[in-house]
């Protein structure tokens, strides 16, 4: 039976007069004093007490800071929760409001409903109220033995929220929905157990997924990789007993304004193959076919919100391991198109499955070429869990796509490419080999992915696909305590940066 899930409804009514089992208010701090933000719409009286009530509890307005309050006058719900939200910081305030509304949705598991009202003042902002309590409350309970109470309650029911005008309260919020949904479903790919989620499984969810919609999907097995010379994809996952699989997810509306490509890396359980990681490393492993779960989940978003571009998607999916026939270091490898590969890491694997995708989408001439991967803990070291790096061919896609991510949530920051690095990538046995300079592994891994990237047009015309690389090994998977919206797993990053790209393509 499917986990339940937070829905999301949005309204004009005033919040206080919303039937709900509680209110959630956002509280800041100027200087020494703790308010209500500006725009809650409570009278002026309740408003009064409630901030009277903060300052006798010594609340701070602090991030991750919930106040829970009773009896409050004036209000229809038996419970006001006051969650913190702290100003300024290089976060925008859309986000900052989806931080908030997540805290208070983890605060309310097993209520039924609760009304928010943090000071949205447009459509956009509490579209991103809606989205940060429906995130904060998302749970992963499929799991748990049949018969046995699940340790996580069951999530905040419904999300309302007020400050939107009665005409576009219904269509804002379907859309919502649909972001809101992909997010959800990249999660529950990523929290998936590897022994339930592999190649051939994934490959049937998203096909199952993508039934009765305007999304055409083709899977191929192990042979037809091999005929179709996928000997990156082939590589990695021939140490596994479950084979390999590529999948590609094809939408194509009519009049579609651009055409773009999206390859999503999907290792579905990463063992380092032959170099193998230690055992505390591969605890965490179910989650390198996060770009893959990221980018099959856009596509369906993008299709159901009808969005006029054409995007195609090829998820890299296989599983690497340690069998008789794993590849080992010094293998030389044929890619998609031709090009040799020198095998020196089994365990920076991603790039070679990413390098058959990326030549695949290069064979379209797409406007444009997007991948996701987790694929360095090198760009963990450089920026964090939080942060996606973002490295491109292109300077206006890479700060469209910055932009992007930043706005919608899924924080990101430009990283080099530096034109040192490509040297070290030569080898004197094949075209290249498939690791370089230790140091600055992210852009070395990028720089390699970069060799797969083809051209559009024919002879002197020809230019480089505009391509960029999305390095979510921080954000894709929290394991520490959940903050924000984001809860302990797979987060679903990339997802909202996809759709915010291709409504950009769309206008």
């Amino acid at each position: 039976m499917a986990a339940p899930r937070t829905t999301v409804r949005l309204t004009d009514e005033a919040p206080q007069e919303v039937g709900a089992d509680a209110l959630v208010l956002a509280a800041t701090k100027n200087g020494d004093t703790v308010r209500l933000s500006e725009g809650h719409g409570l009278p002026e009286e309740t408003a009064a007490h409630v901030e009277e009530a903060l300052v006798a509890l010594g609340a701070e307005a602090g991030a991750e800071e919930v106040v829970r309050l009773t009896g409050v006058p004036g209000v229809t719900a038996p419970l006001v929760v006051v969650a913190g939200m702290p100003n300024g910081g290089p976060a925008p305030r859309t986000e900052r409001l989806r931080r908030t509304a997540g805290v208070a949705a983890r605060a309310l598991v097993g209520r039924g409903s609760a009304v928010l009202a943090l000071g949205q003042s447009s459509a956009e902002e509490a579209a991103a109220v809606a989205e940060g309590a429906a995130l904060g409350a998302y749970t992963f309970t499929e799991h748990h033995g049949a018969g046995k109470t699940p340790t996580a309650k069951a999530p905040l029911g419904e999300a309302v929220v007020t400050g939107v005008a009665a005409g576009e309260a219904e269509t804002l919020a379907a859309s919502t929905t649909t972001v809101l949904d992909a997010v959800r479903y990249a999660r529950d790919l990523v929290n998936t157990p590897p022994n339930l989620l592999y190649p051939e499984s994934m490959a049937t969810s998203v096909t199952e997924r993508a039934a009765g919609t305007p999304v055409e999907v083709e899977v191929w097995d192990p042979e037809r990789l091999q005929q179709e010379g996928c000997g990156g994809i082939v590589g990695v996952g021939q140490g596994s007993a479950r084979g390999p699989r590529l999948v590609t997810l094809r939408y194509a509306p009519e009049g579609a304004a651009a055409h773009l490509a999206l390859v999503g890396k999907g290792i579905t359980f990463d063992s380092g193959g032959l170099c193998i990681k230690p055992g505390a490393s591969m605890v965490t492993m179910k989650m390198d076919m996060a770009g893959a779960a990221a980018t099959a989940a856009a596509v369906l978003a993008i299709a159901e919100l009808g969005l006029p571009v054409r995007v195609t998607a090829y998820l890299c999916l296989a599983e690497n391991m340690t069998g008789d026939l794993a590849q080992r270091p010094g293998d030389v490898v044929t890619m998609r198109g031709g090009r040799t590969v020198e095998i020196i890491n089994t365990d920076a694997e991603g790039r070679l499955v990413m390098a058959d995708g990326l030549a695949l989408a290069s064979e379209q001439q797409p406007d444009a070429i997007v991948d996701v991967a987790t694929l360095t803990g090198a760009c963990i070291i450089a920026l964090g869990d939080r942060t996606t790096g973002v490295m491109s061919n292109d300077d206006e896609l890479r700060e469209r796509i910055t932009r992007l991510g930043n706005e919608v949530g899924d924080t990101s920051w430009p990283l080099p490419m530096p034109e040192e690095i490509r040297p070290s990538l030569d080898t004197p046995v094949a075209d290249l080999k498939h690791t370089g300079e230790r140091s600055a592994g992210a852009s070395v891994a990028a720089t390699f992915l970069r060799e797969f990237v083809g051209k559009r047009g024919e002879g002197e015309d020809a230019t480089t696909i505009p391509w960029a690389h999305l390095d979510i090994a921080g954000p894709a998977f929290n394991e520490k305590t959940p903050w924000g919206y984001s809860p302990k797993g797979g987060t679903g990053a990339a997802v909202r940066t996809l759709v915010a790209l291709a409504r950009s393509y769309a206008s």
